[in-house]
């Protein structure tokens, strides 16, 4: 290869920033998009001249991906076919004992293949016909991280993991981020025990309308902010395999899936989590929702929780314990067909600052007085400040 690895930022790319994610107290009183500049690595790793395949092929160790080229605009262009950030870069690279690559300017321990031919390694290709293409990424090693792997890859409408080797991953933060054509991925024998970062995984999946999560091992995941952030089409998830006791942020986690109907959350333990921010905004089709299993005493913030979730009927947030919690701002609001509440452990002893409770109600136009079950009386004098009774 004639050109060393480097990273530029382009204003179109985003990513989900994670150490601005983290459950920090600091939130404004405006809903997060949770989209950042990325940096990525630019279409300049292909050596076209002298290539030579490496022939990996390793059917025990791939992924295999197919690719729509559908309009004069994508073979106009050249499309995104595998992307990488940072160092979750070294899944190209094979390395030595001491955990340095071999050869800089080399890719050793992966192999793209187009429909049955090995291409030069580049993370833009270049499409000539408008058609479905096969796309199969093998790989010598085992990999470490797979976050942003396949960022942007904006073209891509199948991923096939089945076939890959994933127990030593750690990080899969944003693995599908961005790629909005995508209508399936099969996890079906993925390994996720050692993971301990999912956050952003399906971030703006637009077009998935079906999520199998079954296998998933979540025991030491710590970080699952904007995980299913904006999937559209999604219309159920079960997570009830989902062990989050090591979760401290769920911030964003189901922001704007909205078609969602049907969320099963009856296994999650939210003991350590500290950032719930957001996490339901504008689930519109949400009709009802257990979360009888969380527990919120270290929450500090709940603000636009349930944001414009106007299917909503009913919460009961009995169980919901807030020693600490600092922001309820916007947490109900929009919750216009809200008739049922019940608070009957919440507190806002800790909030002194009334923006931080503000219209927190405002928009819940269904709700009575005699249906909102509340102790605190901070609480209750904003169900009257926005005119809810």
């Amino acid at each position: 290869m004639g050109s060393k690895c480097c990273f530029c930022c382009s204003s179109n790319d985003k990513k989900v920033d994670n150490q601005t994610q983290s459950g920090s107290n600091n939130q404004s009183n405006q809903p997060d998009s949770g989209t950042q500049k990325s940096k990525i690595i630019p279409d300049n790793q292909s050596n076209q001249a002298g290539f030579e395949p490496i022939k990996i092929v390793n059917n025990n160790n791939c992924i295999i991906a197919v690719i729509d080229i559908n309009n004069d605009e994508d073979i106009k262009n050249k499309k995104r076919i595998i992307n990488s950030y940072e160092e979750s870069q070294r899944f190209f690279y094979e390395k030595n004992q001491n955990k340095e690559r071999i050869n800089e300017d080399e890719i050793t321990n992966s192999e793209i293949m187009i429909d049955n031919e090995v291409i030069p390694f580049s993370y833009f290709h270049q499409f000539n016909e408008k058609r479905k293409y096969t796309i199969k990424y093998s790989f010598k090693n085992n990999l470490i991280k797979a976050n942003y792997m396949f960022f942007e890859c904006e073209s891509l409408i199948s991923i096939d993991l089945s076939h890959l080797n994933t127990q030593n991953i750690i990080d899969m933060t944003g693995m599908f981020q961005g790629c909005n054509s995508l209508t399936n991925i099969n996890l079906s024998n993925i390994t996720t025990q050692n993971v301990t970062n999912m956050s952003g995984m399906f971030f703006n999946c637009k077009s998935l309308n079906s999520l199998n999560l079954t296998n998933f091992e979540t025991h030491n995941v710590t970080d699952m902010n904007y995980m299913f952030s904006g999937c559209e089409l999604l219309t159920s998830l079960d997570l009830s395999n989902f062990n989050t006791q090591k979760v401290t942020n769920m911030q964003n986690m189901f922001y704007k899936c909205k078609l969602l109907t049907n969320l099963n959350l009856s296994s999650f333990d939210t003991q350590n989590v500290t950032n719930m921010g957001l996490m339901f905004f504008e689930c519109k089709s949400l009709r009802d929702i257990n979360l009888s299993s969380f527990n919120t005493q270290k929450v500090t913030n709940m603000s636009y929780m349930f944001y414009g979730c106007e299917s909503l009927t009913k919460l009961n947030l009995s169980n919901f314990i807030t020693p600490n919690i600092n922001d309820l701002s916007y947490m109900f609001f929009g919750c216009k067909s809200l008739k049922y509440l019940d608070l009957t452990n919440f507190t806002a002893n800790n909030i002194k600052d009334s923006d931080k409770m503000n219209k927190m109600f405002e928009g819940c136009k269904s709700i009575r007085k005699e249906n909102v079950i509340c102790k605190d009386q901070n609480i209750l004098y904003y169900f009257w400040k926005n005119n809810v009774f």
